[in-house]
């Protein structure tokens, strides 16, 4: 989305770099320069994506936690991204700043091809959120209350992802994508719309079915026994 940050949050004026701490922007385009080169049916390891990112890392296991979702086969999307989801989701809620793989992940990931055709997908509106995203209201994103907050939300749509719901993959899906996009580039006015539209979700699909509820009881039970 925007290119390569300048130092903010207390960079030195004129300085040659960000002061310790400080954001450095790792824009959704510039992350996913590395699929656009290579052998359409390389792997990319999950751990091997992750390695060396700073604030975005959440959002770009995320980002890649979604693509089954957009698999337009019933019950296979929930399947293999809702866990996920609840994964990237409780680590926030637990405040870690950087996610933890267990090694069975970090060793998978998706091929090349892969992000190639879901990048074409998604081109048009990735390039209109171009000209919008950018870092701003930071309170919103990356202090612990935010995050903690986030990975709430993050664990409630996981769950609804995962449930049979007819219609909905792309739906959760979606706006678990723009979750992503805010996490990555830092966009408080983003994610301020993901919490209300996630909480409306919520409300809508879970609480008022019904099905949100006894799903986390059916999970906590089976993480329990």
């Amino acid at each position: 989305m925007t290119p390569p940050a300048e130092p903010q949050d207390g960079g030195p004026e004129g300085g040659g770099g960000p002061a310790p701490g400080a954001y450095r922007n790792e824009g959704i385009r510039t992350l996913l320069s590395m699929f656009e080169h290579g052998d359409p049916e390389e792997q990319q390891p999950l751990g091997r994506i992750l390695q060396g990112l700073q604030e975005s890392a959440f959002g770009v296991f995320l980002f890649i936690a979604i693509l089954p979702a957009f698999i337009p086969v019933p019950g296979i999307g929930g399947a293999v991204s809702g866990p996920l989801v609840l994964l990237i989701g409780l680590q926030m809620m637990a405040g870690l700043s950087r996610p933890w793989v267990p090694g069975f992940i970090a060793r998978r990931g998706p091929r090349r091809g892969t992000m190639h055709r879901f990048l074409g997908r998604i081109d048009r509106p990735l390039r209109r959120l171009d000209r919008m995203l950018k870092p701003r209201l930071s309170a919103l994103v990356w202090p612990l209350p935010a995050r903690v907050f986030t990975g709430l939300l993050l664990v409630m749509t996981g769950v609804l992802l995962s449930l049979p719901i007819p219609l909905t993959n792309y739906l959760f899906g979606f706006q678990l994508l723009l979750f992503a996009l805010a996490l990555i580039e830092r966009d408080g006015a983003l994610m301020l719309f993901n919490w209300i539209a996630a909480l409306a979700a919520c409300l809508f699909f879970g609480l008022g079915s019904g099905q949100l509820v006894s799903h986390s009881i059916d999970l906590f039970q089976r993480w329990t026994s």
